[in-house]
């Protein structure tokens, strides 16, 4: 995944707003098959939400950094402890980024 860009951020940030966390990450933190749902819901949605629960082992920017780079992912942002993933289509993207 290329680096992004300011704009770029800065157009999936507002894209990225209104959405509810579709993983949710507990007591276990990273494992294998929290690293398989991300990347399934990354194909579907190309732009995800994770929420770190408190009781997480990694905090919020470790877990989402190790999440964005075992998915081949950009990380957006972290707030809180929630973290902002995107990751094109391969087939069809949906989310076209400005220049």
């Amino acid at each position: 995944m290329p680096e992004l860009t300011g704009k770029q951020r800065r157009y999936l940030r507002g894209l990225g707003h209104h959405l509810d966390p579709v993983v949710m990450i507990g007591q276990r933190g990273l494992s294998d098959a929290l690293e398989r749902k991300v990347d399934a819901e990354l194909e579907n949605h190309e732009l995800i939400k994770v929420r770190i629960g408190g009781g997480a082992l990694e905090d919020a920017k470790e877990a989402g950094a190790a999440l964005a780079g075992a998915c081949s992912a950009a990380l957006v942002q972290v707030v809180g402890n929630t973290a902002l993933l995107y990751r094109p289509r391969e087939d069809d993207p949906e989310i076209v980024l400005p220049r």
